[in-house]
């Protein structure tokens, strides 16, 4: 029997079922082990993988914010290049070459599929990362994937929290972003005061795939909100109301959510550039489904909801922001 990743599949070889095997002993790095000693962040060298409309903003509080040494890396590189160039630090040509030296290292893409090749595919961080650091990820994945991750850090002798983020591109430019993460305690606590840079509340869920889990229920409770809001504009134009008078009253009761606060006087207005894109609203709500297959629950409204969505792309509304539910509503509609 052989230990070892399967980089073609979506399950790890546990070497700890290994006879005579031993996990390395995770001795944490200095910066890592004054941080936890004080509770407090130490300046740390820092690697962030992934400079999206998230990554780019949250790599910058930690540059500045949190005082830390911050090497990044983008798959397009010239947008590492100009993030150095407007922050400082340093870019690197891979992820492995990254995170190599780094205390803590931060991923923030696409997908469960980007997610694996900047962590151990070819040139992928984990090859870099040393024994001792912590490694952070931001992106919206499976709690399966974060779960393999977890397995492939420990038995390299450092450790893993997934920890995906909610507030937008507008929480990630203000520093003020939610982070549900998963993982061991203790890491936790080292990896807080990092997070703290770019975050207003951040939370320990349990363990590995924890962070994930919560991030479903957060698009499970937005998309059924944007749908109510939607639905309620709609109602409110066509029997004649003023929108800016219902909403005026009604969000000052139970009513009341961030959604309609925030997306009402866009949405009234068909104007959908100002937050999270139908893409990946659909990509969230796709790993959400297939957790509910796997563990039984029952989502109805978010299969509806997700077929709304569908409609909505159908439309040519892609990057439109999740608020645009609305549009499918008064498509066509006089």
């Amino acid at each position: 029997m052989s230990g070892g990743l399967n980089l073609g599949g979506d399950t790890l070889t546990r070497n700890a079922f290994i006879p005579g095997y031993k996990s390395p002993e995770f001795r944490p790095t200095p910066c890592v082990k004054i941080a936890r000693e004080r509770n407090s962040s130490c300046m740390a060298k820092v690697a962030f993988i992934g400079l999206g409309v998230m990554g780019y903003p949250m790599a910058r509080h930690l540059a500045q914010r949190g005082k830390h040494d911050v090497t990044v890396y983008n798959r397009t590189g010239a947008k590492a290049e100009k993030w150095v160039a407007d922050h400082g630090g340093k870019s690197a040509p891979t992820p492995q070459a990254a995170a190599e030296g780094a205390d803590f290292v931060f991923t923030c893409v696409g997908n469960d599929n980007d997610l694996r090749q900047v962590t151990i595919g070819p040139d992928g961080a984990f090859a870099g990362m040393k024994a001792g650091a912590i490694y952070i990820d931001n992106t919206t994945a499976s709690a399966n994937v974060a779960r393999e991750l977890y397995d492939a850090a420990k038995t390299k002798g450092f450790a893993s929290l997934d920890a995906p983020v909610s507030g937008g591109q507008a929480g990630a430019e203000n520093g003020q972003l939610t982070v549900m993460v998963g993982g061991d305690a203790d890491t936790f606590e080292t990896a807080k005061p990092i997070i703290d840079s770019f975050a207003k509340m951040v939370g320990l869920m349990g363990p590995a795939g924890s962070g994930q889990l919560t991030k479903m229920v957060n698009q499970l409770c937005i998309a059924g909100l944007v749908q109510g809001v939607a639905e309620g504009i709609h109602f409110a134009k066509r029997a004649g109301l003023d929108v800016e008078k219902v909403i005026g009253v009604i969000s000052k009761g139970a009513a009341q959510s961030w959604q309609m606060e925030n997306r009402y006087k866009t949405m009234a207005a068909g104007k959908f550039d100002f937050g999270f894109a139908v893409d990946w609203m659909r990509k969230d709500l796709a790993i959400t489904l297939e957790e509910a297959r796997r563990n039984g629950a029952k989502l109805p409204v978010a299969a509806l909801i997700d077929q709304f969505y569908a409609e909505v792309q159908a439309m040519g509304g892609n990057r439109w922001d999740t608020s645009s539910l609305i549009a499918r509503l008064e498509h066509n509609q006089p």
